[in-house]
């Protein structure tokens, strides 16, 4: 199991306070990203899921000037036949799935391009903060001609909606900060790096003091509700999982005798 602080520099990982921090470490390509990058985020969501004291994680790209630009086009050169074509998207679709489905909310914290891949990472986590000079799209159609799966394009539309996605896809354009926060890819920009990361820090430590049992039902809730209409029953086990919990029987009693709940996921 990967531990954190764990040897890549092109994948920075550590754990403090119940906050798992990613670090996207290759700011002279923009933090464009390699296979074992990839690999490398899997091998994280796993850690973070096996571990029960992380409650929330914050992904980020170095230098300031990406978030991450996507895959890294020297990892294409060796792509030659169908069976190749067919891998690659099915092996980002797992990563991006393993990342969309981390047990513990996500956090997409932006600077800079978010574009290609990255862009699709950005899309999997749960909440995306950034700074003014962001810039986010999926400048295939101008560049490599490749497309995007149609479970990564699920994801824009859900959260830019369907025209937005067909324009943003058939011109190449990006979307800057206030485009990207009226479309709602963004729930907030802030002026500058330093102040983004201020806000990052914030949240993180908010939601790490909350309970855990209520953030992973709401995290599998929003996810049933994607999968389609809720049916009556369907979150059965949602309820009694946290209704019987030990966190909720302390989150009652420290309500009621007024101070703060101390919730363990238990």
């Amino acid at each position: 199991m990967l531990s954190p602080g764990a040897t890549d520099p092109e994948m920075l990982f550590t754990v403090a306070d119940g906050i798992a921090r990613v670090v996207f470490n290759r700011p002279r390509a923009m933090n464009a990203f390699t296979y074992a990058m990839y690999d490398r985020l899997v091998e994280i969501c796993e850690a973070v899921n096996a571990d029960p004291a992380i409650r929330v994680m914050l992904l980020s790209g170095a230098g300031g000037q990406a978030f991450a630009a996507g895959t890294d086009i020297s990892q294409f050169r060796n792509m030659s036949g169908r069976d190749d074509a067919l891998a690659y998207e099915e092996h980002m679709d797992r990563v991006f799935s393993t990342l969309e489905t981390c047990r513990v909310p996500t956090i997409a914290v932006i600077t800079g391009a978010v574009t290609g891949g990255g862009a699709a990472i950005a899309s999997c986590c749960d909440i995306r903060i950034a700074s003014a000079d962001m810039r986010f799209g999926f400048p295939i159609a101008r560049t490599l001609g490749n497309c995007l799966s149609v479970r990564t394009i699920e994801r824009v539309v859900a959260l830019i909606g369907e025209a937005r996605t067909r324009q943003i896809l058939y011109s190449s354009e990006l979307m800057d900060a206030d485009q990207a926060l009226a479309a709602g890819f963004v729930t907030q920009i802030l002026p500058d790096h330093a102040a983004l990361e201020a806000r990052a820090e914030a949240l993180a430590a908010r939601i790490a003091q909350n309970a855990p049992l209520t953030l992973s039902a709401t995290k599998e809730a929003l996810a049933r509700l994607r999968a389609g209409p809720a049916k009556p029953g369907a979150d059965d086990d949602l309820i009694l999982r946290c209704y019987l919990s030990d966190d909720f029987r302390e989150g009652m009693e420290a309500f009621l005798a007024k101070r703060k709940p101390r919730f363990r996921g238990q």
